[in-house]
């Protein structure tokens, strides 16, 4: 158990480093949509892109996941500690389906196939503060409760909701 605390630093500074991923990405995908007819600019982002998430987020995401999985083999216990382990397990699995949805946009932005709008990923940004929102609480507070979680959910959706009913951008 002395490596466990090492193994739970480790652990949520990999988290640190692959949420600052989640967040950014997204906002890159924006300027790179919203401003696709600036070609010099563009490339500027693709790489911005490229390096993101190749070199912070993917590693990022295996280190979290390694280190997590490593908790949970030294200290089954937490399988016994209520349901909110789970709750943040499939949280988990969730923002593991974003991440890599984040490498198939980066893939079609970088050959030019995207056709989402600015206003797609400004929304798409928000699941990662969503998702991070709900897993902290989860650990936090070691409780999973169906109306906080379903409040924070009904939040974000008003949040998107909001931002589609933005009128769009002109240059």
């Amino acid at each position: 158990m002395h490596y466990y605390s090492w193994i739970l630093t480790f652990h949520v500074m990999s988290f640190m480093s692959w949420m600052a991923m989640l967040f950014y990405l997204p906002r890159l995908f924006v300027y790179h949509v919203e401003h696709a007819t600036k070609s010099d600019f563009v490339e500027v982002v693709k790489i911005q892109e490229y390096k993101i998430y190749k070199f912070i987020g993917l590693p990022a995401f295996w280190a979290t996941l390694l280190s997590g999985s490593a908790m949970l083999i030294i200290n089954p216990i937490l399988f016994d500690t209520g349901e909110w382990l789970y709750a943040k397990l499939v949280v988990v699995a969730i923002m593991t389906i974003y991440s890599f949805s984040l490498e198939y946009f980066r893939v079609q932005l970088e050959n030019d196939e995207c056709k989402r709008s600015g206003k797609f990923f400004r929304a798409y940004n928000e699941i990662p503060t969503l998702l991070s929102i709900l897993i902290v609480a989860y650990v936090v507070v070691k409780v999973f409760d169906l109306l906080f979680t379903s409040l924070i959910i009904a939040f974000f959706i008003f949040i998107m909701y909001m931002i589609f009913q933005q009128p769009t951008r002109k240059e």
